[in-house]
């Protein structure tokens, strides 16, 4: 056997990127970004479409490689393979990035997104009717300005759902549909911006996107409490809408502390029971649905419970100390319990008021002296205020749903209940976004037009994970296939995330010829059953990636 050089042998890391630059092409990704940016100089090497798909791929690569980073977390890789012909890692520099994302930032984050999510989404067939909304903020490092006069968002402090109010931020509103969880809609916003007015913003955009696309599609629109206002939503009333009811709201707060007994629950499935009503408020018609849901009342009393045992050791101790004073007068006495009183509202002060005797003069007393009021003092102990905790509780593990569909028959309580447990898609979504391990857990950009576009590239990455799930999930059901999940269990619901870590380990031994002008040979390595099976799920663009599908002079050694 003829021995090899180093110059000879090499190896470049395909792991799960195969599936994902896959997805990428069947997407059709940066054709659909190209084809509205327009065509790129014919000096550069790399188009702005293929820079995106590269920031994808680093995206969702799961190394936490900063976006100047890109090209190092290619150089191990087969960028040819996933990018296309004739580049290399050194192509993927910090300016080719730098410029396209000036020229999504040029052409509208918000636009580009939306036009390629919409065609995305009526491409598959995935375009559902309920659109999930909500907002999250990022938290950013540094200074920010507009030092170019391009007009972008503004980076500064506001609510910080990051529980980081040192730190200057941005916003980003997202709009999930149908049920592949697939984005619809992003839009960056100033890091003070506020959900009660942005919801109906992002809501009144979308809906004159639909108009300038021409899909006519009737949105049902879902939201936490912040969509519901007087003032807005239910002064227009323009669209079919859902939402929770803000507890501040005086009859809100009544129905929720209503007495069970007083409440015609209906029983469903997970421990939650529903009550329907009819309401006027804000002079629309609507229906509440009152929600009772035994996890969140167990979660609720629990906290409640520790609550009063956090504060029950520090009362007692205020209350020693204040038997052991002496007050002037009875109003006094009195005057000392009410900061206890206004606290501690759970708790009922079992005390009484005694005065305080003594003789007028020290030593033994005269024949007929009789004792003199000197003070009086607290004497008693704090107890659990059972009525008023009975009370709390009464209203815990609840909360209401409203919404302007009437039409109980199609649209009954249950389903209400169960769309907006859906809401959680957004919630996972802003969860992917934040992972620790994706590529922006902090923004490090200067130019805020580039933060803004790459939202939108950040946003992209979860479109691509979200539809090949779906597509995985989907595939497994229709064929009645499992994949093994962490437990070696056999399910139909995996994760992308447990299936990225499967894929890990497949790479590409290149051997190159002696002679530099014979072509050399390529092995893809560690192709075991398991991800042969998982390659085979997500189609033929996947397979000739991995080489399951022969275009090359490719062999798959199953090592």
């Amino acid at each position: 056997m003829q021995e090899l050089s180093e110059e000879q042998l090499r190896t470049e890391r395909l792991d799960h990127h195969g599936l994902v630059a896959a997805m990428c092409q069947e997407l059709g990704l940066a054709e659909k970004i190209n084809a509205r940016l327009g065509p790129c100089s014919s000096s550069r090497v790399v188009s702005t479409g293929t820079a995106v798909v590269a920031m994808i791929l680093n995206g969702l690569g799961f190394t936490n490689r900063r976006l100047y980073l890109t090209h190092q977390f290619f150089e191990d890789k087969p960028v040819e393979k996933l990018l296309g012909e004739g580049l290399k890692a050194s192509d993927i520099t910090d300016h080719t990035l730098g410029q396209a994302l000036d020229e999504i930032a040029s052409y509208g984050s918000s636009q580009l997104f939306g036009e390629i999510a919409f065609e995305i989404a009526l491409e598959q067939d995935l375009l559902g009717q309920l659109n999930h909304l909500d907002t999250t903020s990022f938290s950013v490092h540094g200074e920010y300005q507009n030092s170019d006069g391009v007009e972008a968002i503004e980076i500064t402090h506001g609510y910080s759902k990051d529980h980081r109010p040192d730190l200057k931020q941005v916003v980003l509103s997202l709009v999930v549909n149908g049920p592949s969880a697939l984005p619809l809609w992003m839009e960056p916003l100033a890091g003070n911006s506020s959900d009660k007015t942005s919801f109906h913003e992002t809501i009144a955009k979308v809906r004159a996107f639909q108009t300038e696309i021409a899909v006519d599609t009737p949105f049902k629109w879902l939201a936490d409490s912040a969509l519901y206002s007087k003032g807005k939503l239910l002064s227009a009333n323009e669209f079919l809408w859902s939402s929770r009811v803000p507890e501040t709201i005086k009859e809100a707060k009544a129905l929720v502390r209503l007495d069970s007994e007083a409440i015609d629950w209906v029983k469903h499935e997970g421990g939650y029971s529903t009550a329907g009503y009819e309401s006027n408020y804000g002079d629309v018609e609507q229906r509440w649905v009152l929600v009772y849901s035994e996890q969140a009342y167990r979660r609720e009393k629990k906290t409640l419970d520790k609550k009063l045992d956090k504060q029950q050791r520090p009362l007692e101790k205020k209350l020693w100390h204040l038997q052991n004073q002496t007050f002037a007068t009875i109003e006094a006495a009195e005057q000392a319990l009410k900061p206890l009183l206004k606290t501690y509202r759970y708790f009922t002060l079992d005390l009484d008021i005694e005065p305080i005797e003594r003789y007028p003069t020290p030593g033994r007393p005269q024949p007929g002296v009789e004792k003199i009021v000197v003070g009086y003092r607290l004497v008693g102990q704090a107890e659990r205020n059972e009525t008023a905790i009975a009370q709390t509780l009464n209203a815990k593990g609840r909360f209401i749903l409203a919404t302007n569909d009437l039409d109980r028959e199609r649209y009954p309580d249950a389903r209400l209940l169960q769309e907006y447990k859906e809401q959680q898609q957004v919630e996972g979504g802003f969860r992917f976004l934040k992972d620790p391990w994706f590529m922006v857990d902090s923004i490090f950009l200067k130019l805020p037009r580039r933060i803004e576009a790459l939202m939108m590239v950040m946003t992209l990455c979860l479109l691509v994970y979200n539809l090949a799930q779906y597509r995985l999930r989907q595939t497994l059901k229709e064929q009645d296939q499992t994949l093994p999940n962490q437990l070696k269990q056999p399910v139909q619901n995996p994760t992308m995330r447990w299936i990225f870590q499967l894929m890990e380990g497949i790479s590409i031994v290149l051997i190159e010829h002696p002679q530099a002008t014979e072509p050399g040979q390529a092995f893809i390595t560690n192709l075991t059953e398991l991800r042969k099976k998982i390659i085979r799920f997500f189609g033929d663009t996947a397979c000739l990636m991995y080489g399951l599908i022969p275009k090359n002079p490719i062999s798959n050694l199953g090592m």
